[in-house]
């Protein structure tokens, strides 16, 4: 009699219990459904993670400035406002910076510098509006077949100036403004939404490559250009971006004195070759290579595609051909000469920190 009666206490405790929870739930729904409203209020007041480095709602066109970077036209202005920028061989062993600016008002932007071909696939997989001063005959050419929107220094007297205060040689003192490029393509009519999304994907929550397969400590890069030119970056742990460095010197920006920085790095091998007397070059950039994401401190191996001209490249880790996602800040894309020296090492005082 004792355990009939322990057994149907048990299930009375157990059915009060169902019935408490079922109550607790309809009450729960009843308050949701007439609070509903207020719900949605304190919803919308709760602040939006958006990126900083650009605005993934705006359709606004971005402009590409090619950046003279003869060690003789340093130091350059305003390349910290670039959200994207591509550096690449050009003739003599010099590379050029192609810069590219979305939703910026720079003051200062420079030294501006001729086009080449290979810059307007850049160009073109942004959707960017390309401006310039002077061009190869092969850009020339490639800019009218191709029907680049772009803004040419030699034919425009109102984009550029000239800094006659520099002790420069002439070619080294163009310089242009978001203001006055924004005028002219106005005016030129180029001012329209843009029809392509962003290169490249990018994350609002910081991404670490620590634990992804094939993960190198990468506290220091090198990258070799030619006899002439190199670039190296040093990691600041405390700010979580690179310091960069041109040929054993920090890149420093005229006009604030800081060493730019950068918080993602792509580096990818491309065959390069001359192609008339001149040397000047050409880039077999259409088609797949291998090269290397770099962000917060490490690197992991990448590939890229890149189907024509005008098609976006992707990059996707050479581990499982995932699209890589990079994180929320300024990106430098080093398109290096294949078969030239890349160096990615780590401290060890860093290492041993972590």
């Amino acid at each position: 009699m004792a355990r009939a009666r322990h057994g149907k206490k048990k299930r009375r405790g157990l059915k009060i219990f169902i019935f408490l929870v079922i109550c607790a739930l309809i009450g729960g729904g009843v308050y949701f459904y007439l609070n509903q409203d207020k719900l949605e209020e304190v919803k919308e007041k709760l602040p939006i993670k958006k990126l900083k480095i650009v605005d993934e709602d705006s359709k606004t066109r971005p402009i590409a400035v090619m950046i003279n970077n003869n060690h003789a036209a340093w130091p350059h202005a305003g390349l910290q406002d670039a959200y994207l920028s591509y550096e690449i061989i050009a003739e003599g062993g010099i590379t050029r910076i192609m810069a590219l600016f979305k939703d910026q008002d720079t003051e200062k932007i420079g030294s501006v510098r001729s086009a080449r071909p290979y810059y307007l696939d850049y160009a073109l997989e942004n959707d960017a509006i390309y401006v310039h001063y002077g061009w190869s005959d092969k850009a020339k050419s490639d800019i009218a077949s191709l029907g680049v929107d772009n803004i040419n220094g030699l034919t425009d007297n109102k984009t550029f100036w000239r800094d006659t205060k520099l002790n420069k040689a002439t070619e080294h003192t163009v310089f242009t403004s978001m203001e006055k490029i924004k005028e002219t393509a106005s005016e030129a009519g180029y001012m329209r939404d843009t029809n392509k999304d962003l290169l490249l994907q990018y994350s609002i929550d910081e991404i670490s490559l620590k634990k992804k397969e094939g993960a190198l400590k990468a506290d220091n890069v090198y990258i070799k250009y030619s006899y002439y030119t190199d670039t190296s970056y040093e990691y600041d742990k405390e700010n979580k971006v690179y310091k960069r460095s041109m040929s054993g010197e920090p890149h420093v920006d005229a006009l604030t004195e800081e060493q730019y920085t950068v918080k993602n790095i792509i580096v990818i091998g491309v065959n390069n070759y001359s192609y008339d007397s001149y040397g000047r070059q050409e880039l077999e950039n259409i088609g797949s290579g291998e090269g290397y994401y770099i962000t917060d401190g490490y690197a992991v191996p990448i590939t890229w595609e890149k189907d024509s001209r005008s098609s976006q490249t992707v990059y996707k880790y050479a581990s499982n051909g995932k699209e890589i996602k990079v994180n929320d800040g300024n990106t430098f894309i080093q398109i290096q000469p294949e078969g030239e020296t890349l160096t990615i090492t780590g401290n060890e005082e860093t290492e041993n920190n972590e």
